[in-house]
């Protein structure tokens, strides 16, 4: 007997070939019908025997192609009969927004066949793509997902590439960025005066030779320009790190294969995973086996590297026997240059030369970046090729008010929630200069734009001054919508319980957050707290000792500051100096210096107490030697301590130092008194640094799990979660959560979001839907 039914599907399933799958699996089970893409999805309607229907279904699930997310599939009776003729493909439907766009994607391996076959038409062609890959966010200016919308409408298809847009069986069939040789983009290769390099050899296998010959060549990708060069060269890696001013902080790096980046780092199973994913993050890996140029990681013990995401640096490596580095095309903390003009004004005096296309580059996104910890992969920095996929959201937020959170201020990204689902930007930087800010601005205007976001109320940080605050709190009364201020640290908390897919009345959990710095309540400075915490509000359980931070801001950037701070509130700095007078802390020099800091303290000058986690790996690195002076980037001081304790770190779990605890006003402190008698005797005593590196970690990782096991006891709850940007300390996070886990806890980490502040905008988002 024939059966009708409409069926409904929800996700991201448009510009991704879902509806070629549908009309494929449709005819091979004798459906009659059509689907259609429309405002919520993709809707079908469907007559057939009721067991091909239901195996049409499950096929839909299970063989939905590459970029598919589907979310939900929903199945109504259908009236009337069956429509006449085979199942077909007809024209979108119109309505407000609910579809979701799809992430940028690396090249799929059939398009990859097609570049480097020689009979193919599109050989060697570097914007190869299909509905399987290529660009999505990157070239997107607005909604519907049509070619006119998109930075490929300056490029009218040939014949050929039209005949394949318009056959349901090619899997090119309504591929947006479609191209090939004859209609495409062009690449080419320009020297610094903007001249085009005519030797009549390909500009990609050019380009390959300027690297190999050491120089530095910016490269225009799918989201921005990086800076490349040989990883192996010393003298390029020093000339690029002196010409874009990044001192320190480690590069990317990019190999052609596993098996290269195999004689540089190690790489396990699941690392291999994520390099070979679609999302093609850079993958931060233990270094092993051959070593590239000193310059490329200085002070650390692992590499990032990502594999060819486009044609494009498919050819290029193809090309090249060895690594190369792959940075950002900037300037050290200005955003990623995307236009060509602009590359060649912001990139002159860093660049020797130009590796150039015409195709627009819309929407600026960085490289993403992951890690494997405490056995699962974990984003520290979302970007391309996850923005701008929803998260779905647990029970009780389908029916939330709309929500606009605007994130923090370092690692900023923003965060649309509507219809029980949050969708978060893509990482934007630190919103600390205009061009960051216009960055930040444009991309929220276009999300708004692009999934018809008309929110009830907007979430900000509790700190009044940072730029995505004031903006919030603008837009707020400009529009008439509710502010909500949420504190920082428990929106570290809420983001986390989101991704894990918590339910909105859940209960609360235990929530550990460890960071740099936040604003508390009262306009306190927070930094490692012990919340009870749900969606709507937190209770503050426990804290790390607040300490001084001599000089406000310049604590966060010269680490020896925050030693001087922490040895006189707890040894009092004349009786430490007394004790351990052979620690270079303590030299004359030494102690002229922090003569005025110590003044300072005293005076309560510029010197805010906070209960900071981050400041407190800042003191341990500065007496250990490292960035005593100064970082030059955030978090510096932190990951080369991690880096040196890495070694030593399994074979020190019982011997760390422990911090103590002391109890007062309803709130149970972490202090640090033991803990630096134990390093600064070690120290004195001539201990191998990287075990007192190790001690260090597992103390404090000891410290922590003991107290938020008594917290949830106490209270009771079963699961603790552990967020902040110091959790993306891998020896901390898995120190405390296997603590945790043999105690019977369950423990969630951030894994989808950034443990960061890039993720703080989906806690704001989950706050304030809650609360309303």
């Amino acid at each position: 007997m024939i059966h009708g039914e409409t069926i409904r599907v929800r996700g991201t399933v448009q510009g991704v070939g879902f509806r070629p799958t549908v009309w494929r699996l449709a005819r091979e089970l004798s459906l009659r019908g059509t689907v259609r893409n429309d405002a919520e999805g993709v809707l079908i309607e469907a007559w057939g025997r009721v067991a091909d229907l239901d195996g049409f279904v499950l096929r839909l699930r299970q063989e939905a192609p590459p970029l598919a997310r589907i979310e939900a599939i929903e199945r109504t009776p259908l009236s009337g009969s069956a429509q006449a003729g085979e199942f077909r493909i007809v024209a979108s439907g119109e309505g407000e927004a609910a579809t979701a766009i799809a992430a940028d994607a690396a090249t799929c391996p059939e398009c990859l066949a097609e570049v480097f076959d020689p009979a193919s038409r599109r050989y060697r062609y570097p914007f190869t793509n299909c509905t399987h890959c290529g660009p999505r966010l990157s070239i997107i200016r607005a909604i519907p997902y049509d070619r006119a919308n998109t930075s490929m409408a300056a490029f009218p298809q040939c014949p050929a590439c039209e005949d394949e847009y318009g056959a349901p069986h090619d899997r090119r069939f309504h591929a947006q960025p479609n191209a090939c040789p004859e209609c495409g983009p062009r690449v080419w290769l320009e020297d610094a005066d903007a001249v085009r390099l005519s030797s009549g050899s390909d500009p990609i296998d050019l380009a390959a030779k300027l690297l190999r010959e050491g120089n530095i060549v910016a490269i225009k990708g799918i989201g921005g320009f990086h800076l490349a060069c040989d990883a192996a060269n010393e003298a390029a890696v020093a000339a690029l790190r002196q010409r874009k001013q990044r001192y320190h902080k480690a590069f990317a790096l990019m190999a052609r294969d596993l098996a290269m980046v195999r004689r540089y780092a190690q790489v396990e199973e699941a690392e291999a995973e994520l390099l070979h994913s679609r999302s093609a993050p850079i993958v931060i890996l233990d270094t092993a086996g051959e070593a590239l140029a000193a310059e490329v990681a200085p002070g650390q013990r692992s590499l990032g590297f990502m594999l060819p995401y486009t044609p494009l640096h498919h050819l290029l490596l193809a090309a090249l026997e060895l690594p190369i580095v792959l940075t950002s095309g900037n300037r050290s903390d200005e955003p990623q240059a995307i236009d060509n003009d602009e590359a060649r004004e912001r990139l002159a005096g860093i660049a020797d030369y130009w590796l150039m296309h015409d195709r627009e580059i819309v929407n600026r996104l960085d490289d993403s970046v992951a890690r494997i910890a405490d056995g699962a992969p974990r984003l520290l920095r979302r970007a391309r090729g996850y923005a701008p996929a929803p998260l779905l959201l647990a029970e009780g937020f389908a029916a939330a008010r709309p929500v606009l959170a605007m994130g923090g201020e370092l690692k900023n990204s923003f965060c649309l929630l509507q219809r029980g689902r949050a969708i978060l930007s893509q990482h934007m930087g630190d919103l600390e200069n205009a061009a960051s800010q216009r960055d930040y601005r444009h991309n929220l205007a276009l999300y708004r734009q692009l999934f018809e976001h008309r929110p009830a109320a907007i979430g900000v940080d509790l700190h009044p001054n940072y730029h995505s605050t004031l903006l919030g709190r603008e837009w707020a009364a400009e529009e008439g919508l509710e502010l909500v201020a949420v504190q920082h640290h428990h929106a570290h908390i809420a983001a986390c319980m989101a991704e894990h897919g918590r339910a909105l009345d859940g209960g609360p959990v235990l929530g550990v957050a460890l960071d740099g710095l936040g604003m508390g309540e009262n306009g306190e400075l927070w930094g490692g707290e012990f919340l009870l915490a749900d969606y709507r509000g937190f209770t503050r359980l426990g804290r790390f000792d607040p300490v001084a931070l001599p000089g406000g801001n310049r604590a966060s950037v010269e680490p020896w500051r925050n030693a001087v701070a922490h040895l006189h509130h707890t040894l009092g700095w004349e009786r430490a100096a007394a004790r351990f007078p052979g620690l270079p802390l303590f030299g004359h020099a030494a102690w002229e210096r922090a003569a005025p800091l110590l003044q300072m303290i005293e005076r309560g000058i510029n010197s805010p107490r906070a209960s900071s986690c981050g400041r407190l790996f800042d003191a341990a690195a500065a007496l250990l030697g490292i960035c005593t002076t100064a970082v030059s980037h955030e978090g510096q001081a932190a990951i080369e301590l991690e880096a040196l304790a890495q070694s030593q770190f399994q074979a020190q779990r019982e011997e760390g130092y422990r911090p103590g605890e002391q109890s007062a006003d309803g709130l149970i402190t972490l202090v640090w008194e033991e803990l630096w008698l134990r390093l600064l005797h070690d120290l004195q005593g001539g201990v191998e640094r990287a075990v007192i590196a190790a001690r260090f970690h597992q103390g404090l990782a000891a410290g922590v799990a003991s107290l938020a096991l008594r917290l949830a006891a106490s209270h009771p709850v079963d699961t603790v979660v552990l967020a902040g940007g110091v959790f993306q300390n891998r020896l901390l996070l898995e120190g405390v959560a296997q603590r945790c886990r043999e105690r019977g806890l369950n423990v969630l980490a951030p894994r989808q979001v950034p443990a960061n502040d890039g993720g703080i905008s989906l806690g704001q988002a989950v706050v304030a839907a809650a609360r309303g």
